[in-house]
């Protein structure tokens, strides 16, 4: 008997970006309330005229599920949604001890010297 080993699920922060031919900022706004409407976990949207930045969490088993997904919501909802034709430019996934880590930490500080590596 093959017994199939649960990942625990975990919590994702996701960051999507996309870019692409400009659009009219109604059009871009219209099509992301119908995003919204059909993936209401969405955290928020950012948007220009080209450019789309979504914010939301995923639950998935590690951290290539979580990507696997994201990867995968623009072009799912594309035609339900009447998404833009725009490709991916950006993907950020990070735990959630990260993300709560860059929000509750003190504010990041300017780099000020190139290729300077210093502790959080």
């Amino acid at each position: 008997m093959n017994v199939v080993a649960m990942r625990p699920v975990a919590h994702w922060h996701v960051t999507l970006t996309l870019a692409g031919d400009a659009m009219s900022e109604s059009d871009v706004c219209d099509a992301l309330h119908r995003l919204l409407a059909e993936r209401p976990l969405v955290q928020s949207c950012r948007y220009g005229t080209d450019t789309v930045e979504l914010r939301y969490w995923e639950q998935a088993g590690d951290v290539q599920d979580a990507a696997a997904m994201a990867l995968r919501l623009w072009g799912e909802h594309k035609r339900s949604a009447s998404l833009p034709d725009w490709r991916l430019v950006g993907l950020e996934v990070i735990d959630r001890h990260t993300f709560h880590r860059r929000i509750e930490g003190a504010p990041l500080q300017r780099v000020s010297v190139m290729a300077e590596v210093r502790p959080f």
